[in-house]
C-alpha cells in the first residue's frame, strides 16, 4: 500500500483531522469514497474488456506462477544448474554399458599445449609444497 504501514496511516489520519477540521472532513471523506468507487469501476471495466479481447485463454493462465514475488534468483539458478547436472549423469539408453573403474596410473606424463610434462611424485603428509619466488 504505497509503503505506508499502519502507524503512518494513523498519523496521516490525525493530521487530516487537524488540518481539515470537523466541518470539512465529511465532504472530503465522501469525495475519497467516490474516487475509490470510480477506480474500482474502471479496474473492473478494464478486466472485462481484456477478457473479451483475449478470450478464454485468459482464464487458463496461472497468475500465481507469473507473480514476480515468487521469483527467487538463487532458486532459479540452482534449478537450472541441477537440471544440467542431471542431464549429464543420465544414461543415454537403458542398454548403455556401465562405466568401468580404471586402475590408477603411475606418474604418467600429461600434455599441455603440445609440451610433454611429467608429473612428479606426491608430497608426503605435512611437507610444504615447493614455492617459486619468481613465478608470482
Amino acid at each position: 500500500m504505497l509503503g505506508i504501514n499502519g502507524l503512518e496511516l494513523v498519523v496521516l489520519a490525525i493530521i487530516a483531522v487537524v488540518v481539515l477540521g470537523p466541518e470539512r472532513l465529511p465532504e472530503y471523506a465522501a469525495q475519497l469514497a467516490r474516487l475509490v468507487k470510480g477506480l474500482r469501476r474502471m479496474a473492473t471495466g478494464a478486466r472485462e474488456q481484456l477478457r473479451e479481447e483475449v478470450g478464454p485463454e485468459l482464464d487458463e493462465v496461472d497468475w500465481r506462477k507469473l507473480d514476480p514475488r515468487q521469483y527467487d534468483p538463487r532458486r532459479i539458478i540452482k534449478e537450472a544448474l541441477l537440471d544440467d547436472i542431471e542431464d549429464v549423469f543420465k544414461p543415454v539408453s537403458q542398454g548403455a554399458p556401465k562405466p568401468v573403474a580404471a586402475a590408477a596410473p603411475a606418474a604418467a606424463p600429461t600434455r599441455t599445449a603440445g609440451v610433454s610434462v611429467g608429473i612428479g611424485p606426491r608430497l608426503e603428509a605435512g611437507r610444504a609444497a615447493p614455492y617459486d619466488l619468481e613465478a608470482t
